[in-house]
């Protein structure tokens, strides 16, 4: 680990360390996008240069893309990929069922569609995203720019009778102007405090018009590596019933998606 880091980018490190440990020859990998994602990428890059570890990944946003491809890291789109042994990827938040919220840095749409890609999810977190119910950070909705107050307006009327503490959202900006994704949608975040029910929030909002998709990822993440400033990480895997989300042949816990896969 390097010496001069941050208490924050040294649990950074040691999740993603971890992480890439994960990560076997000739595997297709999702690479994530954000702080904690960045330094996976740049320890699966030392690890392709000084090992010879052939890999194939596809970035869920373009600066992740850029950065890969800086670090030696064959880049292709998940189309050419076609399905993935394992997305590695940061979170906002995440509960004792391994629900997530993301979309911090106006991602989540391509991080959620590979996510969804991969027979299995790590996410890689310092111990402050470990929350009891989520909701403290705000979640992001992205919408299309058409229509745009008319698709906040229902999403504010959709939050009326849901379970949740608050009830405000807001247009993320990018200085004077509207922040704009890779796709070319707006993000409406939503401060919400509590979230007591993710699976219902998550389909209510997506069948609101305008609604491209929402930074709830539920079902999908099989693990939580955990990253200590001490430089140590431990594993956490779902307490919830999991009878229904699948197991690969060993034991570990497979997105909800990942059958599609065979």
């Amino acid at each position: 680990m390097p010496a001069d880091l941050s208490p924050a980018d040294k649990a950074k490190y040691a999740a993603a360390k971890r992480a890439v440990e994960f990560i076997e020859d000739g595997m297709r990998v999702g690479l994530g996008t954000g702080s904690t994602a960045a330094w996976m990428v740049r320890l699966l890059g030392k690890r392709v240069r000084h090992e010879g570890l052939k890999v194939t990944g596809v970035p869920t946003s373009s600066r992740t893309a850029q950065q890969a491809r800086e670090e030696g890291i064959t880049v292709v789109t998940l189309d050419e990929a076609g399905w993935l042994d394992l997305t590695i990827d940061g979170t906002d938040e995440f509960d004792p069922d391994l629900n997530l919220i993301k979309g911090g840095g106006g991602a989540h749409l391509q991080e959620k569609i590979v996510a969804a890609a991969s027979d299995q999810m790590i996410v890689i977190a310092d111990a402050a995203k470990d929350v009891a119910q989520l909701g403290a950070f705000p979640l992001p909705v992205e919408v299309i720019p058409f229509g745009l107050q008319a698709t906040r307006a229902l999403v504010e009327e959709t939050l009326v009778p849901l379970d949740v503490a608050g009830r405000k959202v807001t247009l993320r900006m990018n200085g004077d102007a509207p922040f704009v994704t890779d796709e070319g949608n707006h993000i409406l975040d939503l401060h919400l405090g509590r979230i007591g029910n993710p699976h219902r929030l998550s389909l209510v909002l997506n069948q609101v018009p305008g609604v491209v998709e929402n930074g709830l990822f539920i079902d999908l993440c099989s693990r939580v590596i955990i990253g200590h400033i001490d430089g140590s990480a431990e594993i956490r895997k779902p307490k919830a019933d999991t009878a229904d989300r699948g197991q690969g042949d060993d034991g570990e816990i497979r997105n909800i998606f990942a059958d599609l896969g065979d």
